[in-house]
């Protein structure tokens, strides 16, 4: 997990810039034709995915917790590559974790990613339910034991029964928590994501209900979201202009205050 040697566990108190950012394993989409004209890339590698990644570390950097989807852990189409290792390297990041939910070989490894300047307490990994076996949920704990902060990094079902599944069993893994963070592509927009869903019952807002992700060529849809407890304040919330995947990255700054004990 980490590249650099752990350090003792600290207060998270203060403000914390995240991202959160569906990669589509660094490739560059813009135009709906290109998922057929261009499918093989998923299979195989392809000239300027390297730099992609490169792009896109340069844009990491800037954040102190960043949420990576749709990347890959080393098969033939990146190339050999841990995308999420990579990125840490690129980015200057001291921790960082990848964890494959849908393992293909060398075919794929399809991955979630945690990019991180703070010393992880704890990091676990947990499958999430759905006809479609590989969607899984990346939970990280910093700060101290007493007062963590939990930060959760998922993508969601396309389908909206799996979905609502599986927020009923991320909001199992949440129940108790005081400081919480969710991020993730979650292929709903803001209404469907929080009606009847187990994520507002546990006290969590959206950090911003307007912004569009999705296609990055031409955002219309906003399906990437950060949302936060109500300890949590949200200090900014925007999407980041940069169409280097097929999603464009949302960006949040929170302040945890002590005083919110």
């Amino acid at each position: 997990m980490a590249s650099k040697p752990q350090v003792a566990a600290a207060p998270v108190w203060g403000r914390l810039k995240l991202l959160s950012f569906n990669i589509q394993v660094g490739l560059t989409t813009s135009s709906y034709r290109h998922y057929v004209t261009r499918s093989w890339r998923h299979v195989l590698p392809s000239a300027g995915q390297l730099q992609n990644l490169d792009r896109i570390a340069r844009l990491v950097a800037d954040y102190d917790l960043v949420g990576l989807q749709e990347t890959d852990a080393g098969s033939l189409r990146s190339a050999n590559l841990n995308q999420v290792r990579y990125l840490a390297e690129r980015g200057d990041f001291p921790y960082w974790h990848a964890q494959v939910n849908r393992d293909l070989g060398q075919l794929g490894q399809h991955s979630l990613g945690l990019l991180s300047r703070l010393p992880p307490l704890r990091i676990s990994e947990h499958k999430l339910p759905g006809l479609i076996p590989g969607r899984g949920v990346l939970m990280a704990r910093f700060g101290t034991e007493d007062h963590p902060l939990l930060l959760v990094v998922t993508h969601l079902s396309l389908s909206r029964r799996a979905r609502a599944q599986q927020l009923h069993h991320i909001g199992e893994l949440i129940q108790g928590e005081r400081h919480v963070v969710i991020m993730g592509d979650t292929n709903c927009e803001p209404e469907a994501l929080m009606q009847g869903s187990a994520l507002r019952d546990a006290g969590l807002r959206l950090a911003s209900r307007a912004h569009e992700t999705y296609p990055s060529w031409r955002p219309r849809r906003n399906i990437d979201h950060i949302l936060v407890s109500e300890s949590i304040e949200i200090r900014s919330a925007e999407v980041i202009d940069e169409p280097i995947s097929d999603h464009l990255p949302i960006a949040v700054e929170i302040d945890i205050q002590k005083t919110a004990d």
